[in-house]
């Protein structure tokens, strides 16, 4: 097939590539001309573990390209994928600008050539429940007879594992009540799931439903296990053991049961608020989407007080080795990321920080600036520091050279905010170590 994806963000980029992947014709539109420049030489804007491989194979064999070029994308395809960003607006709500302009965009040319044949545009950006019709309507403003058809085909791409995900989806959601798109999107999504994993049709209010329940009950998940981890520290339990003890229970399962500092990234946040407010669009109060938020921001506010109880409430003048910088492991993504959010009640509280992330050091920088300090190992940064912050789980943060830390650190005093040492091992090194649910570490 011929396809057109709009927008080359993280979604965009790595649809594209993957269905190119799949022996269709790929055209990747931005209106972004150097980063248009950039990946026609080869070099992929984001870093995500897989594709860059996909990326190149594909250029070479002139399956995916890029252009500027709206209207000569879309006369070249029959299907288009509407990748654009729905950012969180001051008030939750998804903001659908990007969206809808280019859909009147869409509609100015259809009226002007409207013998360009059928065409299905799918929205794969997270947009909330009703977007389909908005995007039919805009359309349909300018070109009421034009033969097209709006789908909802909700991502579900997890960064680091996003072209795995792509590739085998364990199902992709359509929604459409238009049996010729069902054909298109049936013929497009067959190469994906030869396995016999599932691809389910429904309308289109109910995909985009679909995609914003199951990021928001996965936050739900991750939030729930956190405010565990905090009642074992109050009890005395050990939240591994209890995080075994439930996970083995199929009703529940073993996944988004680590406790942590919280949750981050480009979906959850964003999706857990607009969904809120879609609730409050109907007049229904979501009791429960709005604990899972309030729980969030307060298990980050809730480790750093284990970092200032441990100094007496002062870390003025205090120096800190900080381990993650990502919202996740596998990823350069630092939006809504914990280690942003830690860093800034440290800097607040007048300490200082230096940090290292195996790839999100510069994206951290163009938010954050100079007001930390950057490493090129997470050696470097111990340096001089009074004690080691992990803040992301990557795996060369797992087994470190305990040695090296606790000669290099002024004293041996590590705070894990993602469990990734044991409580013995550690104990046995005469560490002081603090983590998320489990007993802390008092060595002096």
């Amino acid at each position: 097939m011929n396809l057109a994806v709009v927008g080359t963000g993280y979604v965009g980029l790595v649809s594209g590539t993957c269905l190119a992947e799949t022996g269709n014709n790929v055209i990747c539109v931005d209106i972004d001309e150097n980063k248009i420049e950039t990946m026609r030489n080869g070099h992929i804007p984001i870093y995500e573990p897989g594709l860059e491989v996909l990326f190149l194979r594909n250029i070479v064999k002139k399956r995916l390209s890029f252009t500027t070029d709206l209207n000569d994308a879309i006369r070249k395809s029959d299907v288009i994928f509407l990748c654009l960003p729905t950012p969180q607006g001051g008030d939750g709500a998804a903001d659908l600008k990007y969206v809808l302009k280019v859909a009147d965009d869409l509609g100015l040319l259809f009226k002007a050539e409207p013998n360009l044949g059928f065409k299905v545009l799918v929205d794969k950006s997270t947009v909330p429940v009703g977007t389909s019709d908005r995007v039919r309507a805009a359309v349909r403003k300018h070109a009421p007879n034009f033969d097209f058809d709006v789908c909802s085909n909700p991502e579900f791409l997890r960064e680091g594992i996003a072209v795995e995900d792509f590739m085998k989806p364990e199902r992709v959601i359509v929604g459409t009540s238009n049996d010729k798109t069902k054909k298109v999107m049936e013929q497009l999504y067959e190469p994906f799931v030869r396995t016999g994993n599932p691809v389910y049709f429904m309308d289109e209010k109910s995909a985009e439903m679909t995609k914003y329940a199951a990021n928001s009950f996965i936050a739900m998940k991750i939030s729930f296990m956190n405010e565990i981890a905090r009642l074992c520290e109050l009890t005395g339990a050990q939240v591994d053991n209890v995080r075994l003890g439930i996970g083995s229970d199929s009703r529940i399962g073993k996944r988004y049961l680590f406790p942590g500092i919280g949750y981050g990234g480009s979906c959850f946040p964003k999706d857990v608020h607009a969904l809120v407010n879609t609730a409050n669009e109907n007049k229904y109060d979501f009791k429960i989407l709005k604990s899972v938020i309030d729980v969030n921001y307060d298990q980050v506010k809730h480790f750093y007080k284990k970092i200032s109880k441990h100094y007496n409430e002062n870390l003025k003048g205090k120096h800190f080795a900080l381990w993650g910088l990502a919202f996740k492991p596998n990823t350069d993504d630092v939006r809504e990321a914990p280690a942003h959010y830690l860093i800034k009640l440290l800097l607040d509280s007048g300490a200082t920080v230096t940090a290292y992330d195996p790839e999100a050091n510069q994206t951290t920088k163009a938010v954050l600036g100079d007001i930390i300090k950057y490493a090129e190992t997470s050696e470097e940064t111990l340096v001089d520091a009074d004690a080691l912050i992990v803040v992301t789980e990557w795996k060369e943060f797992r087994n470190p050279d305990f040695a090296v830390i606790k000669k290099s650190l002024k004293a041996p005093v590590i705070f894990d905010g993602r469990n990734l040492y044991d409580l013995d091992k550690l104990n046995d090194l005469k560490f002081t170590y603090y983590s998320i649910g489990r007993t802390d570490i008092i060595n002096k």
